[in-house]
């Protein structure tokens, strides 16, 4: 029996596209990867054969599940700290009073090894296989970020925020010394030659970088084929004081756009308040959105309404968005796109609230796609990467109680009734095990 040989028996689950799940009774894998996938008949026959003698093979309890693991499009590794503190305010007032006083301390790049170490084991504990993160202004304090995700084996993206206009807490960079910074910074993770963690180019927002910072950011993003991350019309303030110091402009997404910031590798974060215009423009441009219900109903930002993006073919991904949002928690984030969907759609009194399906979608093969990772991870199909969760539905200590009465423990009703009781209910307590590329990086079984 070899361990870098697996094959996983029982209820196999994940998103083929939005509304349709596929399901599967066994999946094998080799090095990581997913090297057979198909029905319980088709594993108990290859088994009979002999086919995976020289396999791990992990039975599931007829209680447990297998599902792709969860992505984070958009989080704030130093915000931490500030988790659950100053949500009484406004995004601009929260930003200056919490966010760049305590950023400002990652100059100390001992303090922030010590932070970023129990944010990725935070989130891998909560079922994050793949995290996209914004670090600080600092480039060794954020590269303390990438090597935890390393050290961790977490999948992720990791960035050097950019700034170089000033601020009252001098929490900004000039721009020659900022780009200078970032090539740096890049070059360096990519020196790592880790295939899991790469940098992404990361312009804090248009009220912290201007055109020249951003047009020059979108340059290294070139150069070394990185992605780039920002936040883009989270707030109507926000929004007014955007085209106030950009009065050549049109709209937030105009701003980019002339930066040349906006491409099929750019994720904005946000995107609560766009114009008809803007979704055209980022649906042709191929950006991707991160929506985050927790920071957006925290900071009274507004209501994002997805389901007009999905309409618009604008690809979406959910983010945790810490310390905006007050849960490091995915499963939390489905749960508040429904209820934020829910809400618009009582609203306009239509029929197209994001259902568990889709939130799961979001949660799984949507992040993929919104971080350019859908050839690798987000469901299971042969070729790809195993980053997975044994989810425990039942788990002892956890809050979902089981029930005993007739039902058939095989079929596909079964199946999602369990996957909607982890959707609805479930917390880190159902997740037994967390997979990267095959690898245990979470055990409590």
């Amino acid at each position: 029996m070899s361990e870098i040989k697996k094959v996983f028996v029982g209820a196999i689950i994940s998103s083929s596209s939005p509304k349709v799940l596929s399901y599967a009774g066994y999946l094998c894998t080799e090095f990581g990867k997913i090297t057979k996938i198909g029905s319980k008949e088709e594993y108990n026959t290859l088994s009979k054969s002999g086919a995976f003698k020289d396999h791990q093979v992990i039975i599931l309890k007829s209680e447990q599940l297998l599902v792709p693991g969860f992505v984070d499009c958009h989080t704030h590794a130093p915000q931490f700290p500030n988790i659950g503190v100053g949500l009484d305010l406004p995004l601009l007032e929260w930003l200056d009073k919490y966010t760049f006083p305590l950023e400002s301390q990652y100059k100390d790049t001992e303090f922030a090894a010590k932070v970023y170490d129990k944010v990725v084991q935070r989130l891998l504990k909560n079922g994050t296989t793949t995290a996209c993160y914004f670090g600080s202004l600092h480039v060794d304090s954020t590269l303390a970020l990438a090597k935890s995700a390393i050290k961790h084996g977490q999948r992720a993206l990791v960035g050097k925020v950019s700034m170089n206009i000033k601020n009252d807490t001098g929490y900004y960079n000039e721009t020659a010394t900022e780009l200078a910074q970032v090539e740096s910074f890049v070059q360096k993770v990519l020196g790592f030659k880790n295939d899991l963690v790469q940098p992404i180019v990361t312009p804090r927002f248009a009220l912290s970088c201007d055109k020249d910072l951003m047009t020059g950011l979108a340059s290294i993003s070139k150069k070394y084929g990185c992605g780039v991350q920002s936040h883009i019309s989270e707030n109507l303030k926000e929004i007014e004081y955007v085209l106030q110091i950009n009065p050549s402009c049109t709209s937030y997404g105009d701003v980019y756009d002339k930066s040349e910031i906006l491409s099929n590798k750019c994720i904005m974060a946000h995107a609560i308040h766009l114009s008809t215009e803007e979704i055209a423009l980022l649906a042709a441009k191929g950006v991707s959105i991160a929506h985050c219900p927790a920071s957006n109903t925290r900071l009274r930002s507004g209501l994002c309404p997805v389901r007009k993006y999905l309409d618009h073919n604008l690809c979406v991904g959910l983010g945790t968005d810490v310390s905006g949002g007050d849960s490091a928690s995915i499963l939390d984030a489905m749960r508040r796109s429904m209820d934020v969907s829910t809400h618009l759609d009582l609203q306009s009194g239509g029929d197209g609230a994001i259902s568990w399906l889709e939130a799961f979608y979001l949660a799984t093969m949507g992040g993929a796609k919104a971080l350019n990772l859908e050839q690798k991870i987000g469901n299971f199909k042969v070729g790809k990467e195993l980053d997975a969760l044994l989810i425990d539905v039942y788990a002892a200590g956890g809050q979902i109680d089981q029930y005993h009465y007739s039902v058939e423990k095989n079929d596909e009703d079964y199946i999602n009734s369990l996957l909607q009781r982890f959707i609805y209910l479930g917390d880190d307590r159902n997740i037994v095990q967390v997979f990267v590329k095959g690898v245990v990086v979470k055990d409590v079984s």
